[in-house]
């Protein structure tokens, strides 16, 4: 009989690292501009990379973030921000 399965103690196996999950739905994060590191958005333009809002939405630039609002979590977030520095920026949507 014959299996699939390769042989347990072999030493042998795959890593699976986990992928950023895009967002490609209506959801509500689809609705808004979100705040990104100026640096990271220049990196996803040239190399069409996911970027990471402030509020935890990962996704890749497309569209102009000022026909959007700005995303309410986002701005809470960079609000809170004790030295509120330049190094972020509205995101695109």
């Amino acid at each position: 009989m014959s299996t699939l399965e390769p042989e347990r103690g072999t030493g042998t196996g795959t890593l699976v690292e986990p992928t950023p999950q895009t967002s490609h739905g209506d959801g509500d994060h689809e609705r808004f501009a979100h705040y990104v590191q100026k640096d990271k958005i220049m990196a996803s333009a040239l190399d069409g990379t996911p970027v990471v809002a402030l509020c935890g939405k990962v996704w890749v630039p497309g569209r102009d973030p000022k026909k959007y609002p700005v995303c309410p979590m986002c701005k809470e977030i960079y609000e809170s921000m004790s030295s509120g520095d330049d190094d972020q920026g509205k995101g695109d949507k």
